[in-house]
């Protein structure tokens, strides 16, 4: 048994019960997959993700490949803070939401549109390759859309909006776009998802990208990743 008086004890034996769980439903995931599929489901204790999530072709890899040394923009603060820090420094990447940004702002404002969709621009301007993980704007998903229609080549795509209102046909949109312009790409189909979906999918990303999938490897990992241990996985 897992001690779950510790803060590595009581993932593991999380990670342990998803398994569990999974079985019992006869879900079986795609080894490249499982990674991301549990700590989102670890994040939401909602199983339905394991059959929503969609990937395409070689996403896990060249997404976590994509982060070392990378750029990642999220449409949220709360996605920003979620995101595992020392990793991404351990990694060499940074990470940015220009929401709050003044700039976005008054272009939003000029151009009668939503924030997030203005600071998909912002971003692509100062960082053209960088990767994006969309949990709350599906604005934001159809200007990327767009943008890659028109050039553009992030290097990748999350995206989990939540809500009613163009969500759903966001998600299928970007799918068919990155799809069909080998934009590597990880989507949460239908209403579900939000800015926790987001910075669960990253710091899967993160964590296989810098061998600490283990909370214990995070634990013990160097300075930076122990103090993040301390604070991310608090409980």
């Amino acid at each position: 048994m897992n001690d779950i008086r510790t803060p590595a004890g009581i993932e593991r034996e999380s990670m342990r019960i998803i398994d569990a769980e999974l079985s019992e439903r006869g879900i079986v995931l795609a080894p490249d997959r499982a990674a991301i599929v549990k700590r989102v489901i670890h994040a939401t204790a909602d199983f339905a993700y394991a059959e929503t999530l969609y990937f395409t072709p070689d996403a896990p890899s060249l997404c976590a490949d994509a982060l070392r040394g990378g750029v990642l923009v999220t449409d949220t603060d709360m996605a920003l803070a979620g995101i595992s820090k020392a990793t991404l420094r351990l990694l060499g990447g940074a990470a940015y939401c220009f929401m709050a940004s003044e700039d976005v702002a008054r272009e939003a404002r000029e151009r009668n549109t939503t924030r997030a969709a203005v600071s998909v621009d912002y971003a692509l301007e100062r960082y053209p390759g960088a990767a994006f993980a969309v949990g709350n704007a599906p604005t934001a998903l159809l200007r990327l859309a767009e943008r890659i229609e028109a050039g553009a080549r992030p290097a990748f795509v999350i995206g989990v909006p939540v809500g009613f209102v163009n969500v759903a046909e966001s998600k299928r949109r970007i799918r068919e776009v990155c799809g069909r312009f080998r934009v590597p790409a990880i989507v949460a189909d239908g209403r579900k998802g939000g800015s926790t979906v987001a910075a669960a999918v990253c710091n899967a990303l993160l964590y296989a990208a810098s061998g600490t999938l283990d909370p214990g490897a995070r634990a013990h990992g160097g300075g930076n990743l122990k103090n993040h241990a301390k604070t991310e996985n608090s409980y």
